[in-house]
C-alpha cells in the first residue's frame, strides 16, 4: 500500500507544526522548509482545517498551527481523511457485482484484515512519536531544508 504525495504533504505539515509548537507557522515558510508546491501545501491546509486538526488564521499577519497536543494525533487518523480510498482491490470500491468469485471469495476478507492491521499499527503512533527530542532543526525532518 502506498500513501498519496497528499497524505505525504499532510504528515509533513503537521510534523513542521508540532515541531513549532508554540507559534504559526505560515504555508510559504513549509513548503520552503519542504520543497513542495505552496498551492499543493494550501490544498492540505485547507483539509487539514476542515477536519479540526489545525487551525488556519488568513491574511498578512495570518497563519497555521495545531489545534491539538501532539500526543492527541494518530497517524492512522491522519491517514484515513486524508486518503481517498483504501480499495486495495476492485471488490472494495462502487463496482464491486463485478467479481465474478462473489459471494465465494476469501481474499476480500484477508485484504479487509491486512488494512485494519496497517491502520491499527499507523494508530499505534502518535505525531509526537515523530518529532524531534530538542529543538527543530532542519537535519530533524525526513526531507533537508532547501537554501534559498
Amino acid at each position: 500500500m502506498r500513501l498519496t504525495e497528499f497524505t505525504d504533504h499532510a504528515l509533513r505539515l503537521l510534523m513542521y507544526l508540532g515541531a513549532h509548537r508554540g507559534r504559526m507557522a505560515t504555508i510559504d515558510e513549509i513548503a520552503l522548509q519542504y520543497g513542495i508546491s505552496r498551492n499543493h501545501l494550501a490544498k492540505v491546509v485547507n483539509e487539514l482545517a476542515a477536519s479540526g486538526l489545525i487551525q488556519t488564521v488568513r491574511g498578512r499577519s495570518g497563519g497555521v498551527w495545531l489545534t491539538r497536543e501532539p500526543r492527541d494525533i494518530r497517524l492512522g487518523e491522519v491517514v484515513t481523511q486524508t486518503e481517498p480510498n483504501f480499495h486495495m482491490a476492485q471488490c472494495f470500491g462502487a463496482d464491486a457485482g463485478a467479481c465474478p468469485f462473489s459471494p465465494d471469495c476469501r481474499l476480500r476478507a484477508s485484504l479487509a484484515g491486512a488494512t485494519r492491521a496497517y491502520l491499527d499499527e499507523l494508530n499505534r503512533v502518535t505525531l509526537a512519536d515523530l518529532l524531534p527530542a530538542g529543538p527543530p532543526s532542519g537535519s530533524a525532518y525526513c526531507h533537508q531544508p532547501r537554501t534559498p
